[in-house]
């Protein structure tokens, strides 16, 4: 398939509410294996300046296009994407881009595509000038979200996030200290001439100068290092495990916290891990496999108890919970078009559930870590206060570290340029004279 004709298609899935993750992997085998690269970078590279590309084809336009016609949206998206952000040669972007027209079925588009792109070119100058006071051409995210950004964190830290979000995203390595010690895999990758250093938090963290295929790094096939980023990676020590306790990491999928925490205490009595999605299990299988790590999982809706739950309590217990990814947005550029500020309340209201039916199977003393990869306090303190508020045998668990910023429940972690995503977690025990 055309790359260009692919990367229009799966912007106008997301214009019409798929995620991009879910749409990447079947676009990545339609295309030759050469153009996988530009395949990603357009469609990454695209829903990152969204915001400020359709503000662009808003003015360079004479009337919007209607829904059934997205792909020509996601076409001339991409188109000034390369003409803003890549070093693809104008001559060579606008003329890919026009002929990718045929391959939509799209003839009537044609003239339509080239007067646009040739336009913005012309014009470029004169459009910056008119859009430079809008913040959100300038930022290139919604409005509701930089108010959010802005009104919660202040400009400095807004600021930060912001920058962050608009960058590729690090790739971070997780070293499985079962099989080697992170100095012995860092003097691995020197050998095979990758740059890398230690991650500053992490204890098992590494952090590459440069992101690359894992299929190049030492032993990944063997399981000596997982891809997983350093704020993720703080989950497992958080948890203050220990030999013999049953553990439960609900909400699991991909697998890398469930497989962080047999790594972490390998004589855990056992790993229970729960995801609803059957189509993301498979993942955690793949992982667990890869690094010779077994756990129970259950295919089911983690509030939901009796659909899996055998009735026998946690000693410790994850919750990552579903929540509108605001930490982690340069991972999915696709959440500056998919999330809504409405979502957020939703959000916090599934969050909230959540806490409540799973502290059900905590035991007496037992801890639980509630996480999330956001950065609006309305998924993390105030979730945690609410449920706090409401619940007598539960008590924060205080997290003394040197990362991330002090929140009145937890610590907050911020993207980061070449460092970590933002994250959130809080810490509760499960008061057992209370409780009894």
């Amino acid at each position: 398939m055309n790359t260009r004709a692919a990367t229009a298609e799966v912007i106008a899935q997301v214009l019409r509410g798929k995620s991009l993750s879910a749409l990447l992997p079947d676009y990545a085998n339609k295309v030759a294996e050469k153009d996988v690269g530009l395949l990603k970078e357009l469609c990454f590279g695209t829903l990152r300046w969204y915001p400020a590309i359709e503000l662009l084809l808003k003015e360079l336009m004479p009337k919007p296009l209607r829904e059934k016609e997205f792909e020509i949206q996601g076409l001339l998206a991409s188109g000034l994407y390369q003409l803003m952000h890549t070093r693809i040669a104008d001559h060579a972007a606008i003329n890919e881009t026009v002929a990718a027209v045929s391959k939509l079925n799209r003839p009537w588009a044609k003239g339509l595509v080239n007067a646009v792109l040739r336009n913005f070119q012309r014009q470029r100058a004169e459009l910056d000038a008119q859009l430079a006071k809008n913040p959100v051409f300038t930022t290139a995210h919604p409005q509701w979200l930089l108010d959010h950004f802005f009104n919660t964190w202040g400009a400095p830290i807004a600021q930060q996030i912001i920058l962050a979000n608009n960058q590729r995203a690090p790739l971070t390595l997780r070293v499985n200290q079962r099989c080697v010690s992170r100095a012995e895999y860092l003097g691995q990758l020197a050998d095979a001439g990758i740059e890398a250093t230690a991650t500053q938090y992490s204890q098992e963290g590494i952090l590459l100068a440069s992101p690359l295929d894992v299929a190049e790094l030492p032993h990944f096939a063997e399981g000596f290092v997982s891809v997983q980023d350093e704020a993720a990676q703080l989950a497992a020590s958080l948890l203050l495990l220990a030999p013999n306790q049953r553990v439960l990491d609900a909400c699991c999928a991909p697998g890398g916290k469930t497989c962080h925490i047999l790594e972490t205490q390998p004589n855990l009595h056992s790993v229970v891990a729960v995801e609803m999605e059957s189509r993301r299990i498979k993942r955690v299988e793949e992982n667990l496999a890869r690094l010779g790590l077994q756990a129970d999982l259950k295919v089911a809706d983690a509030s939901a108890l009796d659909s899996w739950w055998d009735g026998q309590p946690f000693d410790r217990l994850l919750i990552d919970a579903p929540c509108s990814a605001s930490g982690v947005i340069r991972r999915h550029p696709d959440i500056k078009l998919l999330r809504k500020a409405a979502d957020i309340g939703k959000l916090a209201a599934v969050q909230l559930g959540l806490l409540r039916a799973l502290w059900q199977t905590l035991s007496p003393d037992g801890i639980a870590l509630y996480a999330t990869c956001s950065v609006l306090p309305e998924e993390n303190d105030q979730v945690v206060m609410a449920f706090l508020a409401e619940t007598p045998d539960a008590e924060l668990l205080p997290i003394e570290a040197e990362w991330g910023l002090k929140t009145d429940y937890g610590r907050q972690l911020f993207p980061i340029i070449d460092g970590s995503d933002g994250f959130y977690y809080a810490r509760l025990r499960k008061n057992g004279q209370q409780h009894g």
